[in-house]
């Protein structure tokens, strides 16, 4: 199976970690494209200004699209973040939603809050998502 992380760069680390876990479970893993110089510290991507430019110029949102398209599945690494436990941005709803338009298997790692707490929560539960609960080898 072929599967495209997915999530905040704010995770990049964790995404590298993920993809190491899967490879070694046999699967073939894409990346979000700029995932390994956010890790090198060669790209501030909570600079909007600058990782605008560098998305645009590098056709990033495009690249990894594709990636989703030419998938089997998409795992969203979804930690806590901002406060927000199984925290989901608007990069991971698009993601998320176009693997749903395409027939992709959805999983992510972790629990949705509730929701009553994040309105995005909501569309993500309609698309009924496999919940890992943190353990990868539950990828099937």
């Amino acid at each position: 199976m072929k599967i495209t992380v997915c999530g905040s760069l704010t995770f990049a680390k964790k995404m590298i970690e993920a993809k190491e876990k899967l490879e070694k479970a046999g699967y073939q893993v894409n990346l979000p494209p700029d995932t390994k110089i956010v890790v090198k510290g060669k790209l501030n991507h909570n600079d909007l200004d600058v990782d605008f430019e560098h998305c645009v110029k590098n056709n990033v949102l495009r690249k990894h699209f594709n990636n989703i398209e030419h998938s089997d599945a998409i795992l969203v690494l979804n930690y806590d973040k901002n406060g927000i436990k199984g925290y989901i941005g608007t990069s991971s709803l698009m993601e998320t939603g176009l693997a749903y338009f395409l027939n992709k298997k959805i999983f992510l790692l972790n629990p949705l809050p509730h929701h009553s707490e994040h309105r995005w929560v909501h569309e993500v539960r309609i698309i009924n998502p496999v919940i890992l609960n943190g353990d990868l080898t539950k990828i099937a």
